[in-house]
C-alpha cells in the first residue's frame, strides 16, 4: 500500500513561513506478505542512505516540483526534494513501479493532479477561510467524490482550546495506483512528518475530532 499525503498547515516556524497547500508526497507503508518497509518520520531512519539524491535525474520534472512540491524557505535548493528521496523516496523505491528517482517524483506529481483534494473542498465549497467547518463536511466532500476512506489528520488545540486546525489529508493506493480505503492501522505513523507544531499552543497531528470545529486556514502572505 502506498499512501499521497496533502499537508495544508500553514505556521511560523524558527521566524520562516511554511506554506504548504500543495505539497505531496508519496509514502510508502507496506508490501506483500506483511513486510512492513515503512520509515517512522519522527525516528530519523532512512530505507538507503547509500542511494544518493541526484537532481539531473529529475531536471525535466523541476518545473513542476517548483510549482507544486516547492521548498518554500530555501527556493532554489534541492535539499528538501534530496530529503524527501532518501526518507521517502528510498523505501517507496522497493516497488519496481518506483524503483527510480524519476519514477518516484513523476509519480507523485501525476497522483497529485488525479487526486487534487484542494479542488475537491473546493467543489464543495470548502475553502481556506475564517469560516469553520465540521470534519463531516470534509470526509463527506471526499468520500462522495472518491468513494473510499481518507484519513484526515488535525493539529488540535492546546487546553481550553476549541478548534482544531486542518493539518494533512492521507489518500491510499494499491500497488497498481487505484484508490483503497486507508487503514486504521495507519492513523498515527505519518503524524509528525510535516514541522512539529508552530501554532502556539497546539499539539502535534492526529485524527481529527468530530466533536470539534475544523480551521481551514488562509496561506499567508509573504510580504
Amino acid at each position: 500500500m502506498f499512501i499521497l499525503v496533502q499537508p495544508w498547515l500553514s505556521c511560523d516556524l524558527n521566524n520562516h513561513l511554511i506554506m504548504m497547500p500543495v505539497i505531496v508526497r508519496m509514502i510508502i507503508v507496506c508490501v506483500s506478505r506483511n513486510v512492513c518497509c515503512c520509515c517512522r518520520p519522527n525516528s530519523g531512519m532512512m530505507c538507503n542512505t547509500s542511494w544518493h539524491f541526484n537532481a539531473s535525474l529529475i531536471k525535466d520534472l523541476i518545473p513542476e516540483m517548483k510549482k507544486y512540491w516547492p521548498d518554500l524557505i530555501e527556493p532554489s535548493s534541492s535539499e528538501f526534494w534530496k530529503y524527501e528521496w532518501t526518507k521517502h523516496g528510498t523505501c517507496a523505491a522497493r516497488a519496481e513501479s518506483l524503483n527510480s528517482q524519476h519514477k518516484y517524483f513523476s509519480k507523485a506529481l501525476e497522483l497529485y493532479h488525479k487526486y487534487n483534494l484542494t479542488n475537491v473542498l473546493k467543489d464543495n465549497r470548502i475553502v481556506p477561510s475564517e469560516q469553520y467547518y465540521t470534519l463531516d463536511d470534509v470526509e463527506t466532500a471526499i468520500t462522495s467524490f472518491y468513494n473510499v476512506k481518507t484519513k484526515i489528520q488535525c493539529v488540535h488545540p492546546g487546553k481550553g482550546g476549541q478548534v482544531q486546525v486542518l493539518g494533512q489529508i492521507e489518500i491510499c493506493v494499491d500497488r497498481d495506483f487505484q484508490l483503497i480505503d486507508c487503514e486504521k492501522s495507519t492513523e498515527e505513523i505519518w503524524s509528525n512528518d510535516i514541522p512539529a507544531v508552530a501554532i502556539s499552543g497546539q499539539s502535534e497531528l492526529s485524527v481529527c475530532d468530530h466533536s470539534m470545529p475544523i480551521y481551514y486556514p488562509p496561506v499567508p502572505s509573504r510580504s
